[in-house]
């Protein structure tokens, strides 16, 4: 498919809407104009960071800028929509779809121009400060792509509850809490999602030996986790 193909639809589909469309005008792909308004819409055939450059250039020129791109054959929409509509309201540039179909072409205006009102993801922003806060000490890296492998707050705190467990015997939620366990002791222990936990009585916590040899694997991980906690109580 070529640019050229699109720009049929969508200066028919302008001019309807009583714009008077010309191509190819200063680098702009479309410039479709109705008294002092005036569009700009860029075409590509697949969306782009080159579609995005161009369509943030434009916006010296109008505020009311478009990008244009076809769905592929077959599909529902362009790969990953949700993060391209995010992306251009952050950027105040509209999106239109082009539908080639067997009879005729469908344009769908995904979104248009306008102004960008950012709104903070408050539970979100918590949820990483919780996981922050979580932690007794940081053992991942940044750009890690094993999910296995990386060691969350609830993992850690799972292991220092097998750890004061493996120690002293039978705990309650409440004795492991003042040893220096996490808030959700609780919810770790009757949880369990790891398998490593028994309830022997009520209010009362066991390590099963599928815990013991968790603690086997991580034990270097476990005595990050003690050095830490020394140090901070030396602190």
């Amino acid at each position: 498919m070529k640019e050229t193909e699109l720009s049929e639809p969508l200066t028919l589909w302008l001019t309807k809407q009583g714009y008077t469309v010309s191509c190819e005008v200063k680098n702009c792909d479309i410039v479709a104009r109705k008294d002092d308004e005036l569009i700009i819409v860029e075409l590509k055939t697949r969306f782009s960071l080159d579609l995005v450059y161009q369509a943030v250039n434009r916006k010296k020129l109008t505020e009311s800028v478009y990008v244009a791109v076809p769905v592929p054959q077959g599909k529902r929409s362009i790969p990953k929509i949700k993060e391209v509509k995010q992306l251009l309201y952050r950027l105040e540039v509209g999106l239109i779809l082009v539908r080639f179909l067997k009879t005729k072409t469908r344009l769908e205006i995904v979104s248009h121009p306008g102004q960008y009102l950012p709104k903070k993801a408050v539970k979100r922003r918590r949820a990483i400060i919780r996981e922050i806060d979580g932690r007794y000490s940081e053992f991942n890296r940044g750009g890690s792509t094993n999910k296995d492998q990386r060691v969350s707050a609830y993992k850690q705190q799972a292991l220092f509850c097998a750890y004061l467990l493996d120690k002293n015997g039978n705990l309650s939620p409440s004795a492991i809490r003042e040893s220096g366990g996490g808030q959700k002791t609780q919810q770790i222990l009757s949880g369990n999602i790891y398998g490593w936990f028994d309830r022997v009585t009520r209010g009362m916590y066991t390590l099963n030996p599928a815990g013991k040899g968790a603690l086997s694997i991580y034990r270097d991980i476990i005595q990050d986790i003690l050095s830490g906690l020394n140090t901070g109580n030396q602190s």
